[in-house]
C-alpha cells in the first residue's frame, strides 16, 4: 500500500503547483553567406587581363583598379560579409621547410607594387584585409573558412579562387569553392569529380603528384591517375599498405608506384606538410569583422588616385 500510495504522489500532495516547461526555441535558420576572397590571384588575374595604367605619380595601379571594381560588384550584389587574403610578401614560413618552394623571382615589378596599394584601397572601401607575411593568402582563406563555418549563422562559405590547395578545406556543400571567372562552383563532390579524391586527401595528393605554381615536383612516377586510384582507396599516404601485393588489385602499376614511394618517403610526408594548409593563421575572432558598413572617408583619395571617381559614387549607392 505504501509503495501505491508513493507512485500516485504528485505536486498537487505537497501543495505544489506544476509548472509547464518552457518550449525549447528552435535553432534560427542560418542565413549569412560569407564570401573569402584570394587577393592575390585576383591581382595576377587583372594584370593580365586589364590595360595598364598609372596615377599622378606615375605609378601602375591598373590592377588594383580592376580588383576593387571586382568588389564591389558583389558589394552590389548584395555579398555583405566578405574578407579578402593577399600575400604581402610572396615567401612564406615553407620556404624554410623546402629551398625549391616559390618566391618572388621572376614577378613583374609592376605587379609587385601593386600588393600595398590593393591592401590600402580595400581598407578604405571597408573589407577587411588580411595582408599575409609569415603565412600565406590561402592558409588566411582556409582558416577564415573553417572558422566561418563553426558559426551557425553562416548558411555558406564560399572562397573565391580556382587553387587546388583550397579544395582541401571543401565541406560538403557548405564550405565551397568559387571560379568567379567562370562562374562554376565547386562543392565536395565536385572536389572529387575533379581529382579523384576526397578534400581530406588533398594534400597526400599534392605530396605526390607535387604542384608546379608553388615548385614542389611530388615524386616520381606518380600522375594525378595514379594518385586518385591509390588516395581514392587508402586516404592518407601512411594507409597504403608498404606491401604493393596487399594493394587493391584494381590498382595498375602497384609495383612501381610502392617501390617509388618507399624510396622518396620522406619527401612525399615533406611535399604534403607544405601543402597542407594552416587553419590557425590569424584572421578574426568574430564573423561580425566581415560585415560590410560602408567605405570609409580615405575612400574618396583612393577612388581619385585610381582614376575612378565612379567608384565612391558606386559605394555610396549601396545599401547597408
Amino acid at each position: 500500500m505504501r509503495a501505491e500510495r508513493n507512485e500516485r504522489l504528485d505536486s498537487a500532495d505537497f501543495g505544489l503547483t506544476r509548472v509547464p516547461a518552457k518550449p525549447v526555441p528552435k535553432k534560427a535558420r542560418p542565413t549569412i553567406d560569407v564570401y573569402l576572397v584570394d587577393g592575390t590571384y585576383e591581382l595576377f588575374r587583372h594584370f593580365f587581363a586589364v590595360p595598364p595604367s598609372r596615377d599622378a605619380s606615375g605609378q601602375e595601379i591598373g590592377a588594383v583598379r580592376g580588383v576593387v571594381g571586382s568588389v564591389l560588384s558583389m558589394l552590389e550584389s548584395g555579398n555583405r560579409y566578405i574578407g579578402v587574403a593577399t600575400d604581402h610578401v610572396i615567401e612564406s614560413f615553407r620556404n624554410a621547410l623546402y629551398a625549391g618552394y616559390k618566391t618572388g623571382e621572376g614577378v613583374d615589378p609592376e605587379l609587385m607594387s601593386q600588393f600595398p596599394i590593393l591592401e590600402e584601397a580595400l581598407d578604405a572601401l571597408g573589407v577587411l584585409v588580411w595582408p599575409m607575411v609569415e603565412f600565406e593568402a590561402d592558409d588566411a582563406l582556409a582558416a577564415a573558412a573553417v572558422k566561418s563555418a563553426e558559426d551557425d549563422r553562416v548558411a555558406r562559405v564560399i572562397i573565391c579562387t580556382p587553387d587546388k590547395d583550397l579544395g582541401q578545406t571543401v565541406s560538403g556543400s557548405r564550405i565551397v569553392q568559387m571560379d568567379r571567372r567562370r562562374d562554376t562552383i565547386r562543392d565536395e563532390q565536385g572536389v572529387i569529380e575533379k581529382f579523384g579524391v576526397k578534400p581530406e586527401s588533398i594534400p597526400d595528393y599534392l605530396g605526390v603528384v607535387g604542384d608546379s605554381a608553388d615548385g614542389f615536383p611530388g615524386i616520381a612516377g606518380w600522375g594525378a591517375k595514379a594518385a586518385a586510384a591509390v588516395l581514392s582507396r587508402y586516404v592518407h599516404l601512411e594507409a597504403v599498405p608498404k606491401d604493393w601485393r596487399q594493394w587493391d588489385p584494381a590498382i595498375s602499376r602497384a609495383r612501381a608506384l610502392s617501390e617509388s614511394l618507399t624510396t622518396s618517403w620522406d619527401d612525399a610526408l615533406l611535399f604534403r606538410h607544405i601543402a597542407t594548409l594552416r587553419t590557425d593563421a590569424p584572421v578574426f575572432d568574430s564573423i561580425d569583422e566581415m560585415l560590410w558598413k560602408g567605405p570609409k572617408k580615405t575612400f574618396e583619395a583612393v577612388a581619385e588616385r585610381l582614376k575612378a571617381p565612379g567608384m565612391l559614387e558606386r559605394a555610396a549607392r549601396i545599401r547597408l
